[in-house]
């Protein structure tokens, strides 16, 4: 028998090995816990001179206790030392004698919780203190004043992205508590790690606002909070019901779509992780309306037969009809998804079509309209399946029962990600616990209020909009008839302290053109603007666009001129100081959380 492959690793220096019969003392190695060294007596000759290891825990001892005295040495206690057999082999015992590591030991006794070892011990609490608790302004001055510089930068500016909101003291603080410590890879109840008792509470209760806040039953919906933003929520819905290759079928980027959605260029190169791992085919917008054409969807996806239809987008300004693309879906035989990710607060609110009533799986960011942390969800159906498919469909799926709920998790974790952002949930959480409020409705009713408004103010202006107005939260502004790029039309309002962003549009020939931005009004509902407010903006609006269009005359021919001269132009200057004026009369949410 092969002692040596025994599990334990705790053996002694001796072995089986008849090579040589001249005996080699082993070293001698104190053993810390008695003081005793357990050495091969050179004496037995018969002993081999290369040893295995051979743990404790199989060991027989043989012992015939030999006492040898030695003599009194300035008075101390007489030594001795036992010999015995263990194994047939003949052993020596030796007792420890001025052993360098117990005279060290006994030079430096053990701490007790009193005396000189309270003083090491706060030395080393005042060094966690020293690195822990130091602030930011003193950890890092070059960052802190980096974040107090886009503090002041929203403060002072006008936020009319889409994409983006102001959250709230709570969330902000739940951001930056003592979650972010913790690792919790699994789901509740199934971790990989221990100590997750409180985190499972806290991501059980996410789960169940989540499906509260959308006026959901847990047997009917399921929902995963882990995922890190809306592109990785949709991405592991893919991966979960899909093989590489195969299809999926989604609104086209310029026509309002998300690239999280396929995007190929009209090069043919593949923008996005969807298109490279899974094949998508988009259907688009009319160009002379700027709506979706639904006719032309479903003889797209007829002929293409998605495994998952997509709906929902990201510049796109009208309410969607989810019951037609939901019989397109049943037609084809495909999965129906939708991206909310834009409307999540509109459907939370009931202000427009809602897709849970259509739809298979449901997904969205967590900051936009909801007015939560940065990060995605993912609804899914489970329990009896409420339709049939198609008897035209080339998907045979004959379950009766939705098997989604394993799939997406799975997808979710291990597939894709690692542990999930607990600090981001609890974040959720507070932030789905206020959607569920009449103060969040009233918030989403005027959000919608105030695009109308701005719409109205530009449409009066002789301004272009794409389909000619919005139902959301967004409009798109065609700024073609002004000679302008969106490129240009963003980085003059960007010096003006007035962000938004340029997009791609349909130009009156069907072909697509860079020439529009998109503006949307959470941001500054948020921060308590009405629809007098947005007649404000409007015209700062068009005084940019304006100031833009006399720039770009004067440097046609340079565009880094045009850049340049954006520095020291008066107009923008002025323009600026008025911006900032009006922006300094709101609430900020979260002012009162000081990044010392």
């Amino acid at each position: 028998m092969d002692l040596s492959r025994s599990q334990s690793n705790f053996s002694l220096g001796f072995g089986c090995s008849h090579a040589s019969m001249t005996p080699t003392p082993s070293p001698r190695a104190p053993i810390a816990d008695d003081s005793i060294n357990l050495q091969v007596d050179p004496s037995f000759r018969s002993l081999p001179t290369t040893f295995s290891p051979i743990p404790l825990q199989l060991l027989e001892q043989k012992v015939e206790k030999i006492t040898v005295e030695e003599p009194k040495k300035d008075g101390g206690d007489q030594k001795e030392d036992e010999h015995f057999r263990i194994l047939g082999h003949h052993m020596c015992l030796k007792r420890q004698r001025d052993c360098p590591l117990l005279l060290t030991q006994s030079k430096h006794p053990k701490r007790s919780s009193t005396g000189g070892g309270d003083t090491d011990l706060e030395s080393r609490r005042a060094a966690v203190r020293a690195w822990g608790d130091q602030p930011l302004h003193l950890a890092d001055p070059d960052i802190h004043e980096l974040i107090e510089k886009e503090k002041q930068r929203q403060v002072k500016g006008i936020e009319l992205i889409a994409s983006e909101n102001f959250v709230c003291r709570a969330v902000m603080e739940a951001l930056g508590s003592h979650l972010t410590n913790k690792y919790s890879e699994g789901m509740p109840g199934a971790r990989y790690y221990t100590g997750n008792q409180y985190i499972d509470q806290i991501e059980n209760l996410c789960i169940e606002r989540a499906l509260t806040a959308f006026g959901l039953e847990s047997d009917k919906w399921g929902v995963n909070v882990q995922p890190y933003s809306c592109t990785s929520a949709n991405f592991a819905v893919y991966t979960g019901l899909l093989l590489p290759g195969e299809r999926i079928m989604g609104l086209d980027s310029p026509s309002g779509g998300h690239m999280s959605h396929g995007y190929c260029t009209p090069a043919g190169k593949k923008i996005s992780a969807t298109s490279i791992f899974f094949e998508s085919f988009p259907y688009k917008v009319n160009p002379q309306t700027g709506y979706i054409d639904y006719d032309k969807l479903e003889d797209k996806a007829l002929d293409y037969r998605p495994k998952i239809l997509i709906c929902g987008g990201s510049s796109y300004p009208r309410d969607w009809e989810f019951a037609r693309v939901r019989q397109i879906a049943d037609k084809c035989g495909a999965v129906l998804m939708c991206d909310m990710a834009h409307i999540s607060g509109l459907v939370a609110t009931k202000e427009c079509s809602n897709p849970f009533d259509h739809c298979d799986i449901v997904t969205s960011t967590t900051h936009k309209g909801l007015r939560g942390p940065r990060g995605g969800i993912i609804f899914y159906r489970r329990g009896p399946k409420i339709r049939k498919q198609s008897h035209h469909s080339s998907h045979c799926d004959t379950s009766t029962h939705y098997d989604l709920e394993e799939k997406i998790n799975f997808a979710v974790f291990p597939s894709l990600q690692g542990g999930p952002h607990n600090n981001h949930i609890a974040a959720l959480a507070i932030a789905l616990k206020q959607v569920a409020t009449p103060e969040y409705k009233a918030y989403i009713q005027q959000m919608k209020k105030n695009a109308q408004a701005l719409a109205a103010a530009l449409l009066r202006r002789k301004c272009r909009l794409v389909t000619g107005g919005t139902d959301n939260h967004l409009l798109l502004w065609d700024l073609t008839p002004l000679g302008l790029t969106g490129k240009v039309y963003e980085k003059v309002c960007e010096m003006c302290h007035i962000t938004l962003n340029k997009t791609a549009i349909f130009g009156d020939n069907g072909t697509i053109s860079p020439g529009g931005v998109r503006i949307g009004t959470p941001a500054m509902t948020t921060r308590g603007c009405i629809e007098s407010d947005f007649e404000t903006i409007a015209d700062f609006l068009i005084k940019a666009a304006q100031i833009a269009s006399a720039l770009q005359r004067e440097h046609v021919k340079s565009h880094k001129e045009f850049v340049k001269s954006l520095c020291t132009n008066k107009d923008i200057s002025e323009l600026r100081n008025r911006v900032e004026a009006f922006a300094l009369q709101y609430e900020m949410p979260a002012s009162l959380v000081r990044i010392e």
